[in-house]
């Protein structure tokens, strides 16, 4: 199962247990998994449906009862506020520290479609390797179990000719 997804719910979370066979609901906190389907008397999968921002608890319901509940936290989609610097070589090897939010469980960072080595330092800040690559814009962008950041442009410049 995993323990987190996003705000606007969606993932596919399993459930492990006992006597799931006969259940008639699932639900994140108050509210009704958007679907769920009983794979065996031990394994219910469910989706997840909206939620807010924190921690809620998830309860398989049957004819017995309910369930104890399982942990699974809703996160916010990381934002990235700054790359610096936001400009380097074509050739990479260097590294930019991105400042913003929610980058604590960060899975990805992407330049220009590509994901390339990453250090997260705290929920505000990570530091990420910069690729080679061609002169010119791209997209850099950070993904956790929150979701997707809008992108930060970077920009590769070509080295002085003499």
């Amino acid at each position: 199962m995993p323990l987190s997804g996003p705000l606007s719910g969606g993932n596919t979370v399993t459930l492990t247990g006992t006597h799931l066979i006969e259940a008639t609901a699932v639900r994140f906190g108050a509210t009704a998994a958007t679907a769920f389907t009983v794979v065996s008397d031990t394994q219910i999968t469910a989706v997840a449906p909206a939620g807010t921002a924190g921690l809620t608890g998830v309860t398989v319901t049957t004819v017995g009862g309910t369930s104890n509940a399982v942990s699974y936290t809703y996160l916010a989609a990381p934002s990235i506020t700054t790359l610096v610097p936001n400009q380097g070589s074509t050739s990479g090897g260097s590294t930019v520290t991105l400042t913003g939010s929610n980058f604590a469980q960060t899975t990805t960072v992407l330049f220009g479609g590509l994901p390339t080595g990453f250090t997260v330092v705290s929920d505000t800040h990570l530091v990420a390797d910069v690729p080679a690559g061609a002169v010119g814009p791209v997209d850099v962008t950070v993904t956790t179990p929150g979701g997707t950041s809008t992108p930060k442009t970077y920009t590769r410049v070509s080295p002085p000719g003499i």
